[in-house]
This record gives structure tokens, C-alpha cells and sequence, in this order.
């Protein structure tokens, strides 16, 4: 069973940063972030194959950096610029190589608010 181990959640101001991590067990080709806001869909955050590539939703793009530790099979995803619309629960999502479906987190909580 996969086991991931979201960090790093909490309130912040708007226009600061935070930084969220997520330690999986295994190594897996894909590893990522996605978020739910109350009442609405779960949407891509960022997403990192283990060659580096990248992958950002839009509303995130030149805020956001994600990056990740093959050695350590973590994670991470640095937020910077933060707005109130960025209020959501973060969810940890890894894949494996030719595999249909992965496994997410249990989620991490990021409010931003004055």
C-alpha cells in the first residue's frame, strides 16, 4: 500500500509563501500536486515526472515551483504570491510508469487570509 506523508500546510497572509512536501514510500514516475477548494473541482496544481518534467495548471504558472528528490522520493511544491483563491486542501499525487491511475494523500490545508 502506498503511503505518502504530506507536510507543511497552514494560514498565510496574502502575498506570502509557503512550501508543502510530500514523502512517499516507493519511487514513482510521476508525483504531484493537485487542490480542491470548497465546493469545487479538484484541479491540477503541478506535476513532475522523474526526468524533470513539468507539468502547471494555469492559474499557478510563475507562482508556483514544484520540484521533487528521487533520492528521498519526496516532493515539493514552493508557493510564492499566495491569494486568497489559492484556499484550498492540497493533495499529494504519485503514479507509476504506465499505469492508468495513481494514489493520492490524504491532503494538506493551505488558507490564505489576512
Amino acid at each position: 500500500q502506498v503511503q505518502l506523508v504530506e507536510s507543511g500546510g497552514g494560514l498565510v497572509q496574502p502575498g506570502g509563501s509557503l512550501r508543502v512536501s510530500c514523502a512517499a514510500s516507493g519511487s514513482w514516475f510521476i508525483m504531484g500536486w493537485y487542490r480542491q477548494a470548497p465546493g469545487k473541482q479538484r484541479e491540477l496544481v503541478a506535476t513532475m515526472t522523474s526526468g524533470g518534467r513539468t507539468d502547471y495548471g494555469d492559474s499557478v504558472k510563475g507562482r508556483f515551483t514544484i520540484s521533487r528528490d528521487n533520492a528521498k522520493n519526496t516532493v515539493y511544491l514552493q508557493m510564492n504570491s499566495l491569494k486568497p483563491e489559492d484556499t484550498a486542501v492540497y493533495y499529494c499525487y504519485v503514479r507509476g510508469l504506465r499505469v492508468a491511475s495513481g494514489s493520492w494523500g490524504q491532503g494538506t490545508r493551505v488558507t490564505v487570509s489576512s
